[in-house]
């Protein structure tokens, strides 16, 4: 998933879209801040991403697997979801209907 979000904010972001990734790590290892910044800069994530260590942010936009996807439209709410890699066509699809709407 990380390929594809890096292209979509390469693409997209000076249209409108902004691309938060959300680290919630699955194995304590994944829990060391200084792991999570190497590890974006080893896979050229551009944009920013956050560390969920307690997985509030996971439970509170009802995440349940790794990776997820949320489309968030500019009113804060949740326009699409996907679970998995895959579909990303589809997805991309639901960026630009988003980006369209304006607003």
């Amino acid at each position: 998933m990380i390929p594809q979000l890096r292209v979509w904010h390469e693409k997209y972001e000076p249209a409108g879209l902004t691309i938060v990734g959300v680290h919630s790590p699955e194995f304590f290892w994944e829990k060391a801040y200084d792991r999570v910044v190497e590890a974006t800069k080893r896979l050229g994530v551009r944009y920013p991403v956050v560390q969920d260590n307690d997985f509030a942010i996971w439970s509170r936009w009802g995440v349940r697997a790794w990776p997820t996807a949320l489309l968030v439209d500019r009113k804060g709410v949740v326009r699409y979801r996907h679970v998995g890699e895959g579909d990303y066509a589809e997805t991309e699809a639901m960026i630009r209907r988003l980006l369209a709407e304006g607003g």
